[in-house]
């Protein structure tokens, strides 16, 4: 892609994330006038409205906007990874192996560093296993072994996510009552609380980077291990550093807002039709989209039935079910 159309992809991506945080801002139980809003961003306005946007609104949209590009990067890379369009955190089991993680370590009453230790632990634990029981797909263009099935891959990832979700129920059932609802909600993902958006922003921050670095080498690996062996892309290096990047954004997004699916399936997909195969443009668009996605989903998750609110969860799953329907059929016909 032209370096003209990269920026340009790259700053209407800007723009939709800038416009999701300012609907984010002004919506809620009462509406705030943009001329309002604006005066509270510069200072001139003090009082109760600036006390709701900049101490309630915004902190919770900046950490939406962390968690959803933090998911959207991690479909990103494994679906670079995995050579699947259908490939993403939450479908193959990584968000689970995360969750079940993270919810064994609030069990145990572990401080917050330790819990996201534990999460990515899981969501790490996951891909070794959807790679080591794949391990013939995996080898392909490197020891000539096997077949290239990331279609296998993907079914592996698929019953891991199951078991997953069976641990999660069995953690579950032994939590005490006290803790029950807060899980519970957590599970469905649940932004009400997560104002703390300087580690997830750190997170993806440095974590975008080392995807950029790999930029080149992840454009030439979605056209295969072959071909990039062939072109001097070092194939087990860079997917081992794939497969830490991807584990460690699910597990900062999870521990930031629970479990929440379709971002990382949805975004990757919207953007690679968009921008192209150009990983270098397309990973930040990626994590630029995905933001503003989850910020829109939070944003009428909480105001369509304010002042109560909806598990942003459940709001993306209304959204990405469609999606996801869509994206195994248009596959399936281009078989």
């Amino acid at each position: 892609m032209r370096r003209a159309s990269a920026l340009r992809a790259i700053g209407l991506g800007a723009l939709c994330a800038l416009g999701a945080l300012a609907l984010a801002c002004a919506s809620g139980a009462e509406w705030i006038a943009p001329d309002r809003l604006v005066a509270v961003f510069v200072g001139t306005q003090t009082g109760i409205y600036a006390d709701i946007v900049l101490g309630l609104r915004l902190p919770r949209a900046l950490a939406a906007f962390c968690a959803g590009g933090l998911l959207a990067l991690a479909g990103a890379l494994m679906q670079i990874l995995l050579r699947n369009p259908l490939a993403d955190p939450y479908v193959l089991g990584l968000a689970g192996g995360a969750g079940t993680g993270a919810l064994g370590a609030m069990l145990a009453s572990l401080p917050a560093s330790l819990v996201i230790g534990c999460a990515w632990s899981g969501a790490l634990l996951s891909v070794v296993l959807v790679l080591v029981l794949g391990r013939r797909s995996w080898l392909i263009g490197v020891s000539g072994r096997g077949t290239d099935q990331p279609l296998r891959l993907l079914l592996i990832g698929v019953a891991l996510a199951t078991g997953w979700a069976a641990a999660i129920m069995l953690i579950l059932a032994l939590a005490p009552d006290a803790s029950l609802r807060g899980m519970l909600f957590w599970l469905m993902g649940d932004l009400d609380g997560a104002e703390a958006f300087a580690t997830p922003a750190l997170a993806l921050v440095l974590l975008l980077a080392a995807a950029l670095a790999l930029g080149r080498d992840c454009t030439v690996l979605m056209r295969g291990a072959d071909a990039a062996h062939a072109l001097g892309v070092p194939v087990e290096r860079v997917r081992l550093t794939l497969m830490l990047l991807a584990s460690a954004a699910t597990a900062f997004a999870v521990t930031t807002v629970g479990t929440i699916g379709f971002v990382g399936l949805i975004v990757p997909n919207a953007v690679r039709i968009a921008t192209g195969n150009d990983q270098r443009v397309a990973l930040p668009v990626c994590v630029l989209g995905g933001g503003a996605l989850l910020v829109l989903a939070d944003t009428v998750a909480r105001t369509i039935v304010a002042p109560s609110q909806l598990p942003v969860g459940a709001m993306m799953a209304v959204m990405g079910v469609p999606a996801f329907v869509w994206l195994v059929v248009h596959r399936r016909r281009q078989a």
